[in-house]
Formats: C-alpha cells, sequence, structure tokens
C-alpha cells in the first residue's frame, strides 16, 4: 500500500548550497523533449510521475497556477540534470496562497551531492520573491532520500 505524506513549512531564511551548475528556467515548447526525457528517467517506476507524454506535460503547462519563471531547470555542460517545479496556490479556502513543491527531479548518476537540496531551496527562495510565506508538498513515505532533503530544509 503506497503512503503520501503531506510536509509543509513556514518559509524562513533560507541558505542554499553552493552548486557549480547552470540553473535555467523552463522554456515551454524549447524544452519540453528534454525535460520529459529527464522526468520520465528519473521516475521510471513511479505511479504518477512516470511514463510521461507530451500530453501530459502540455496539460499542466496549460494550467492557471503554471508559471515557468517557477520551474527551474539544473543544467551541466548544456544537459539537463535536475530539476524544481513549483506551484502556488491562490485558491484555497481561509488562507493566503501557499507554495508548493510539485515536482523535484535528479538525474543521481550525473548529478552533484546536494543538487536536490539546492533545487529545494531555490524554489523556497522563489516562493519568498513571490511574498509567499508557506510552502507544501508531497512526498512518498518510503521515498527516504527526498524526505531528508525535505526534513533538512524545515519540512514537518
Amino acid at each position: 500500500m503506497r503512503t503520501i505524506l503531506k510536509l509543509e513549512q513556514r518559509i524562513g531564511e533560507i541558505t542554499a548550497p553552493v552548486i557549480d551548475l547552470d540553473i535555467e528556467t523552463f522554456q515551454p515548447g524549447t524544452d519540453n523533449a528534454e525535460w520529459l526525457e529527464l522526468n520520465n528517467r528519473i521516475f521510471t517506476n513511479h505511479p504518477d510521475q512516470g511514463g510521461w507524454v507530451i500530453e501530459d506535460l502540455t496539460n499542466r503547462t496549460a494550467e492557471s497556477w503554471f508559471d515557468p519563471k517557477g520551474f527551474f531547470i539544473a543544467k551541466r555542460d548544456g544537459r539537463m540534470i535536475g530539476f524544481c517545479w513549483t506551484k502556488i496556490h491562490h485558491d484555497l479556502a481561509r488562507q493566503g496562497p501557499i507554495g508548493e513543491i510539485y515536482v523535484l527531479g535528479v538525474d543521481k548518476a550525473h548529478s552533484p551531492k546536494g543538487l536536490g537540496k539546492a533545487l529545494t531551496s531555490l524554489g523556497l527562495q522563489y516562493f519568498k520573491k513571490q511574498k509567499i510565506s508557506d510552502a507544501m508538498l508531497y512526498v512518498d513515505a518510503d521515498n527516504v532520500a527526498a524526505l531528508k532533503v525535505y526534513k533538512d530544509l524545515g519540512f514537518n
């Protein structure tokens, strides 16, 4: 049985690890094919995130919440090796906007140690710039590596 956890945090001071990589924002159309290949390689066996086709990506980028300025791509030697895709919820009843780390993906075979933490920190910094003070995310309870990253960054 799959257990999904919802983790939250009040965004405080953010100190991102220094990683010597190029960080860009997602360019719809231009980055689609390379991002799909990376996403599907990272999430090969994931029931929700794996096996995406162009229509899956197109549907998400057509959503009202989509903002490419909050979709960060890490590159090494011009090749995508990780990403942090954020989402800001403006439509939640009885509360202000909340930032979601929507999808975090790291190609473990080609990325430096600490990239997941650096990309998540970048997402949190983006929320602060948007005047968002609360963040949340969903993670599988058995994803030990991701849980460590998120707990180290203050998610509970």
